[in-house]
């Protein structure tokens, strides 16, 4: 592992505003979150703030806010966000080298909303091929070496195939010294095993596990009986 904790550093906010009024992000300024494992997936519905938080990490770590990897950080116009500026790491043991200079920093961040454009400028031509197709170019291509790898909804592009591939791509990367931040609403890629789960939400942070996710439970209940949850949303 690289990193042992992140934290915000201090200064003043006002918590009625975005995005110091996320409970997340309050327990982060208060807490602070501590990594246990090489991969550590951040789960939460819309708007609880998994995409805020990981993007935030990235910055700290000076990874571009659009999207690629660290020799690319800030190529472009995107000013950091109000958070990032803040974030400040503990290394863990191994990463004490890498956060100790900028010129040792390794790493990637792929954000789905963005990944066209990283994509391009890491030269695997987006345009060429589909966008699934891209982010699979991406994992086979630029998350090879030991570094911090933040990912914001990877599954948005792939299929249960592609997931699958995504899942062997990270475990051999923390094999290698790597580590892993991603926020996702998947319940393939949460079901790595000895990843941790950090579930966000109105409680703020909690460590869970797979089994008990809600993601996990409400996709049970759909596979098995679909009609149960369409009859609330279909006329």
């Amino acid at each position: 592992m690289i990193i042992e904790r992140a934290y915000a550093h201090g200064g003043p906010y006002d918590a009625g505003e975005w995005p110091w009024s996320l409970p997340c992000v309050r327990e982060l300024l208060r807490d602070g979150l501590r990594f246990t494992a090489p991969v550590t997936f951040v789960v939460g519905e819309n708007g609880s703030g998994k995409s805020t938080l990981v993007e935030a990490l990235a910055e700290g770590f000076g990874l571009d806010p659009w999207g690629g990897s660290h020799e690319w950080r800030y190529a472009s116009h995107r000013a950091k966000s109000l958070l990032g500026e803040r974030i400040r790491f503990d290394a863990a043991p191994h990463g004490r080298r890498m956060l100790g200079s900028w010129s040792a920093r390794q790493g990637f961040f792929l954000r789905a909303e963005t990944a066209l454009d990283a994509l391009d400028r890491e030269g695997l031509a987006p345009d060429a091929r589909s966008h699934g197709e891209g982010f699979l170019a991406a994992f086979r291509d630029k998350f090879l070496r030991p570094g911090l790898y933040v990912l914001d909804e990877p599954e948005a592009a792939l299929s249960f195939s592609s997931c699958l591939e995504l899942i062997g791509h990270l475990d051999r990367l923390t094999r290698e010294g790597a580590q892993v931040v991603c926020a996702t609403h998947s319940p393939l890629l949460t079901a790595l095993p000895g990843a941790d789960i950090v579930e966000v939400g109105d409680h703020g942070m909690r460590r869970t596990t797979w089994q008990d996710l809600a993601l996990v439970d409400h996709w049970r209940r759909y596979l098995a009986d679909p009609r149960a949850y369409l009859r609330h949303v279909l006329e």
